[in-house]
């Protein structure tokens, strides 16, 4: 069972017991998904908006929070530009309890320990925090009536991280356009550097860069995001080739795209897009992403 609240919803991931409901997704409020094999005992809160115009055809969008775990204030900044727009907002909050760190969150728990990741640490792929969205997307098109085949990405932060990542590791995902905002670091798409930092010595050296570069991939990072002391900026010799910045990490990894593009002579279907006098701030990166994502 889902159970649904559209009335009232808590910051920290909890539900008001006051108005549960099986009346499916209307309005702004969370609902607790646990129809995923490993969601039995740990319901995941999904902060939703659904505009009132909204109709069975209408896009919807996933929302993937920072490493604040702040899904409700994503989903609170999103709602003008999903009235807007008319797109649903589905913003699954992984909470530092349940997806602790970044191996279970930015890195999607593909490996038990992914800063050294070995044939003994993968984990069975029903365990990836990665392979919820799927069923999710299902759910909630259950729960809206929706006829939507495909689906919308943004993630910001933490949440670019994992956004970036979720297109490696489920290739074939019912995506139909991705928006990463200033992830603090990437998994590049080298062969020769080993993850989490690049793609050797793990399961995506298999990975088809041809799909990859022809996916629908916008970068978004603003001009000020650029300090090398940020908080929560990881900082290494390997991961610092990247640049040592967020501003420098996400133009290296374009670039580094457009080369493997012309390496392996198929189509970039990626865009970068610079936020001018933004810094690391995810109500404004919000605001551009959603113009991004369905102003066409």
């Amino acid at each position: 069972m889902v159970i649904v609240c559209s009335c009232s919803d808590n910051p920290d991931g909890t539900t008001d017991n006051s108005n549960h409901g099986e009346e499916g997704l209307q309005g702004t409020g969370v609902f607790q998904f646990s129809e995923y094999e490993t969601l039995v005992d740990k319901p995941l809160s999904v902060y939703y908006h659904v505009p009132d115009s909204a109709e069975e055809d209408a896009p919807i969008l996933f929302l993937f929070h920072g490493n604040g775990r702040n899904a409700f204030d994503y989903r609170n900044a999103m709602i003008e530009k999903s009235e807007q727009y008319n797109f649903i907002v589905l913003a699954p909050r992984f909470s530092s309890q349940d997806y602790p760190g970044g191996d279970a969150y930015n890195l999607g728990n593909v490996y038990t320990d992914g800063d050294n990741p070995s044939p003994n640490s993968l984990n069975p792929e029903n365990l990836w925090t990665f392979s919820i969205i799927e069923p999710l997307f299902d759910e909630a098109k259950e729960l809206l009536g929706s006829t939507q085949s495909t689906y919308r990405i943004f993630g910001h932060s933490a949440g670019g991280q994992f956004a970036h990542r979720f297109l490696m590791f489920k290739p074939e995902a019912r995506v139909e356009k991705i928006l990463v905002s200033a992830p603090g670091w990437y998994t590049t798409i080298d062969t020769d550097i080993n993850f989490p930092y690049g793609l050797s010595n793990s399961i995506l050296e298999d990975l088809q860069l041809n799909q990859l570069l022809e996916k629908q991939v916008i970068l978004l990072i603003g001009d000020l995001d650029n300090d090398p002391n940020a908080s929560g900026l990881r900082r290494n010799e390997i991961v610092d080739l990247q640049g040592t910045n967020r501003f420098d990490r996400t133009l290296n990894f374009y670039n580094r795209a457009q080369q493997r593009a012309m390496e392996i002579s198929t189509l970039l279907n990626w865009t970068l897009e610079i936020n001018q006098g933004v810094g690391h701030d995810f109500t404004l990166a919000i605001s551009k992403g959603a113009d991004l994502l369905f102003e066409n």
